[in-house]
């Protein structure tokens, strides 16, 4: 099986750099030109949770590529992730894979793209969820701030040969947990992100935002808005290793302290790695949204992936009022309309108060 790895920031350059290392055929390329050159020539320098490490890659730039292409994993930001398809589109076949390799619900914009082409996008796209973190600070040096599984899955359900080849060798990087219903493991993840958004609001750390009991009230309102916003669709949401969605559908206040004691949870699984490499001092202090916003200045993905459940919510006319909130704050921040800092919560607070949504 040859890989091609399209984005090579955290989450493509670590998936690349991991299965080059045990053996594999694997390609990087990303339309950052600088980046690409300095993988060529030194490799991709890997420093965070698992330690200081240089790994030889082959990298090529966009226009280097040639066909036909076998595996590609789409790892670019969510915006971009049509648009890199459409790039490859001649250089595939009728058996290439397509997988969707980052945040988003991308899968059904993918196969429409593909179709486009005159390709069989239903046939060709794989689902799936990387759940570990880190971040592409400078030309062939990521930083690998959290670990985290990989959920991998056909978008039928069905068990294939190519899923269990790619689940084989993924898992040279980290766990990878096959998924039959795929399409509900995406929805978690970007209802779980209403609250990583949330947490980007303010130019602090994870741990004086939804750590803050007051703070985690407003997350857990929104996403049980979001949750809301799903079941309306129809989706069966599925839990994944920090999220189970059952903890937000909060009725009563014991569900709301069980809520906040999960919340504290997964902000201890997301930094518990980082406890043990007490010498490196992370660059990476927040969220994907955050790092983009406060460290590469420019736009995040919120558009693309999370911002979306506004769409999928006024199709069904679900009550979208909490997250459209949160998502127009922060296009609002990326259109230096607005500052970040905890205003912005003391806003959102009256807000979700406002509409009667605080959580009992």
């Amino acid at each position: 099986m040859e890989i091609t790895i399209v984005g090579a920031g955290a989450i493509g350059g670590l998936a690349g750099a991991y299965l080059s290392r045990a053996g594999h055929d694997v390609t990087l390329t990303d339309r950052w030109a600088e980046h690409v050159d300095k993988m060529k020539v030194d490799g991709l320098f890997i420093d965070g949770v698992r330690g200081d490490m240089t790994i030889p890659v082959k990298a090529s730039h966009p226009s280097e590529l040639k066909g036909p292409l076998d595996m590609v994993l789409i790892a670019t930001k969510s915006q971009h992730a049509v648009e890199a398809v459409e790039q490859l589109a001649p250089l595939m076949t009728d058996s290439t894979a397509i997988v969707s390799f980052q945040n988003g619900f991308n899968e059904p914009s993918l196969v429409a793209a593909l179709n486009a082409a005159g390709l069989p996008g239903e046939k060709m796209v794989i689902g799936a969820i990387p759940n570990y973190g880190g971040a592409l600070v400078d030309p062939g040096y990521i930083e690998y701030v959290h670990e985290g599984p990989i959920q991998l899955g056909e978008m039928d359900g069905n068990s294939t040969p190519r899923l269990t080849e790619l689940a084989e060798a993924l898992g040279a990087l980290t766990e990878v947990q096959l998924s039959d219903n795929i399409w509900g493991q995406i929805w978690a993840k970007e209802v779980y992100a209403s609250q990583v958004v949330f947490s980007a609001l303010v130019d602090d750390r994870i741990r004086n935002t939804l750590g803050v009991e007051r703070y985690a009230r407003i997350a857990g309102a929104i996403v049980r808005e979001a949750l809301e916003i799903a079941d309306a669709n129809g989706i069966d949401v599925q839990a994944f290793d920090f999220f189970d969605p059952a903890n937000y559908r909060v009725k009563t206040a014991d569900d709301t302290r069980k809520l906040l004691d999960n919340i504290n949870h997964a902000i201890w699984l997301l930094k518990k790695d980082q406890e043990t490499k007490p010498s490196h001092e992370f660059k990476k202090k927040g969220s994907g949204i955050w790092w983009d916003i406060v460290y590469r200045n420019r736009p995040s993905e919120t558009r693309s992936s999370s911002g979306k459940l506004i769409d999928y919510g006024k199709v069904v006319g679900a009550d979208t009022r909490l997250n459209a909130k949160l998502f127009e704050m922060i296009y609002e921040i990326e259109g230096g309309k607005r500052n970040l800092g905890y205003h912005n919560y003391d806003e959102l607070e009256a807000y979700v108060a406002a509409c009667g949504k605080a959580l009992p």
